[in-house]
């Protein structure tokens, strides 16, 4: 079962089984993780059934069925539902990955088990605490950094330096690789983590950047970029098929290859 930041004194217990839909027979049980910290109640996990004629095929469409004509006191994330906000990033069947993008006949259990992202403090229900992981991207400046005069119109790039972006900049930030990663889960205070790193690599190896030097101080720490043993479930975690692991071992190539 994924390993969740609980509330002190708290363990995870058997929660609610809701009725049944009447009137149908293609059912699909969901499995929720529930926490309200107003209640004083322990975690807990709710059983719900979705009418699967009533719905539609993603885990996230039986979520939005449990909320609109179930219990309307489940609390998640969601917006675009097209796979390119990220926030439905959730634990589903045991693995990182966005509700919108996750199909119910995908999944391998007898039930959906939904659980938030592991390892990160839970604000309510499915919905982790992403306030580290904000700040974290926020550190590596993920922005262009320029010594040289702006010019009139725009940073020129040729085609091939624009191609060595591909893969970094189509992150969107939705953590699934960064707490599916040991090294974070232990770390997470001083280790950056993939989602970090990943676009620290991406203005790294733009060729419009001039800040090169600087980035890498930043990032010469044993913590901030070392903690990395390269474990690989964050390239196996992303929904977008990127590999973080990947980035960061650029990183640490580039480390050295300005030493000589």
């Amino acid at each position: 079962m994924v390993q969740l930041t609980l509330p002190k004194n708290s363990q995870l217990v058997a929660g609610k089984v809701w009725p049944k839909p009447a009137g149908t027979n293609r059912l699909t049980e969901y499995r929720i993780y529930r926490w309200n910290p107003d209640d004083g109640v322990n975690p807990h996990v709710d059983t719900y059934y979705v009418d699967r004629d009533d719905c539609g095929p993603m885990v996230l469409d039986g979520l939005i069925y449990i909320k609109n004509k179930i219990d309307p006191t489940l609390t998640f994330r969601r917006s675009c539902r097209e796979g390119i906000c990220g926030s439905c990033a959730m634990n589903i069947d045991g693995t990182n990955t966005l509700a919108c993008l996750k199909s119910m006949d995908d999944v391998s259990a007898k039930s959906v088990n939904v659980y938030p992202l592991p390892h990160m403090p839970v604000v309510k229900d499915l919905v982790p605490d992403l306030t580290q992981f904000y700040a974290q991207h926020a550190s590596v400046e993920p922005w262009l950094h320029t010594e040289t005069p702006a010019p009139e119109r725009e940073w020129r790039q040729g085609r091939g330096d624009r191609e060595k972006l591909d893969g970094l900049y189509e992150c969107i930030l939705c953590a699934c690789c960064s707490t599916s990663c040991p090294s974070y889960w232990w770390n997470g205070d001083r280790y950056l983590g993939p989602a970090a790193l990943l676009q620290a690599y991406r203005w790294l190896i733009d060729s419009r950047d001039e800040a090169t030097g600087d980035r890498l101080d930043d990032l010469e720490d044993p913590f901030r970029l070392y903690r990395c043993h390269t474990i690989m479930n964050c390239a196996k975690a992303c929904p977008k098929g990127l590999n973080p692991a990947k980035a960061i071992a650029e990183i640490k190539k580039m480390m050295v290859e300005r030493q000589f």
